[in-house]
């Protein structure tokens, strides 16, 4: 009598291999290594079309690698995922940041978690982290193709039969797509096997803004602002839900980056796009402060210090000298007008441009430490257990392929991390 373990081994004895990965990322890579924790037998190939596997990991943080995020709560850890939050509160109860930095530290890398809760290796070296992945692949015997994309992706029986762009073909039991986000022909292999696509996006980018109250500012920065998002239309404004975002901000030779912008263009990312990078930007300079209790603030300030310029004197002694006193130009006050000199109706200005100024986007800048997609294969059709189809038994999904995108600081690798490990143990079942 055969038993269910043994006919799947004698099924896959028939393909070149157990498991192929379309894929040399971070996902990808752990995926492999989760499998074969489970399956040493297991015979297990990672195609990466490149030249360099894991070449997003080499590159992240300005060459340090923010590898994760300390939050180790899943239920506040998913509130960093624009796409996707619902389902990986499941999976990051099973593989979480605590089980990253944990792996890694098993393999002898030791990590260090900065103030805002970035997580990276001691050395600030993402070759740490790459060289880490390289090693024990190696020595766990996975096998690595580079310069061998993927063409086509067909059924075969109980598997499938991989068509790769040497014109080889290759033959797998079962198959993970971990192709990265943006790539067009993973999408395309995707649907062939009756996936939908959420069409991508770029998530994670600068603004473009062009305004004589920022120009000459470049460099400046704040620790904390608020900026809402609202598109030119009364419709697609109502669709945004005026969506806003706190955090440190940077003033850039073409317009506004750092972690507020960054986590706006993330939240904002599929109206940003529908309006053509098209919008206006409103900036609360000096949150939690609301255009009423600023006029409050200055009226005091007024009262107590009639003949100071205003220009002069930030009453909240927050902003850069040199914003502040282009704002109160904005406002429409002079260079020597002391406070005294300033009509309530120029301090309702003022308060206005900086509680509530208004900026208007027109472009998208790029983000160069993060390369980041919203979009990709449809979440309902994947099981979140396993991260296998739901519509082809045997085909697995993880990373950035999948309409799951995070904010910066961390948390995009850490999905990868996660949904690799799944796959990894999803793949390492045997069917039945």
């Amino acid at each position: 009598m055969i038993t269910e373990k043994n006919n799947c081994r004698k099924i896959s004895a028939m393909y070149d291999y157990d498991i192929i990965i379309v894929g040399g990322g971070p996902a990808g890579f752990f995926a492999s290594l989760a499998a074969r924790e489970n399956r040493p037998e297991y015979r297990i190939l990672i195609l990466e079309k490149g030249s360099q596997p894991l070449s997003k990991v080499r590159i992240s943080g300005g060459g340090r690698c923010n590898i994760t995020h300390a939050c180790y709560d899943p239920a506040a850890l998913v509130t960093y995922y624009p796409r996707g939050s619902k389902e990986l509160r499941g999976p990051f109860t099973r593989f979480q940041p605590r089980d990253t930095v944990a792996w890694f530290e098993e393999h002898c890398v030791r990590f260090k978690t900065e103030a805002d809760g970035r997580i990276f290796p001691v050395t600030d070296r993402s070759e740490t982290i790459v060289d880490c992945l390289l090693s024990e692949a190696q020595q766990k015997d996975i096998h690595l193709h580079t310069r061998r994309g993927v063409k086509s992706i067909i059924p075969t029986g109980e598997g499938f039969s991989l068509m790769t762009t040497d014109a080889g073909a290759l033959t797998a039991y079962k198959v993970l797509l971990a192709a990265g986000g943006g790539s067009q022909s993973a999408y395309r292999m995707a649907t062939d096997l009756g996936h939908s696509i959420v069409p991508p996006v770029a998530s994670l980018f600068t603004f473009n803004i062009s305004d004589a109250r920022l120009e000459g500012l470049a460099g400046i920065s704040l620790p904390e602002v608020e900026v809402s998002l609202f598109h030119n239309t009364r419709a697609s404004a109502k669709k945004s839900g005026q969506i806003s975002a706190k955090g440190a901000l940077l003033i850039t030779h073409w317009g506004l980056s750092g972690p507020a912008v960054l986590s706006l263009s993330s939240w904002g990312a599929r109206q940003l796009a529908e309006c053509g990078y098209q919008a206006e930007l409103r900036i609360n300079w000096l949150p939690p402060n609301t255009p009423e209790s600023m006029f409050h603030l200055m009226q005091k300030v007024k009262e107590n210090h009639p003949r100071r310029h205003a220009n002069k004197q930030d009453p909240s002694g927050r902003l850069p000298a040199r914003l502040w006193q282009r704002l109160v130009s904005a406002a429409g006050i002079g260079p020597t007008q002391a406070w005294n000199e300033i009509s309530n109706k120029l301090l309702r200005q003022l308060a206005d441009e900086l509680t509530r100024g208004e900026y208007f986007i027109h472009g998208k800048g790029v983000f160069k430490e993060e390369f980041v997609t919203c979009g990709g294969v449809l979440l309902k059709e994947v099981n979140f257990k396993t991260m296998e189809s739901r519509l082809r038994p045997g085909l697995h999904f993880a990373g950035e392929i999948l309409d799951i995108d995070g904010l910066t600081g961390g948390f995009n690798f850490q999905a990868a991390w996660t949904t690799g490990w799944l796959a990894g143990q999803g793949m390492a079942k045997e069917k039945g």
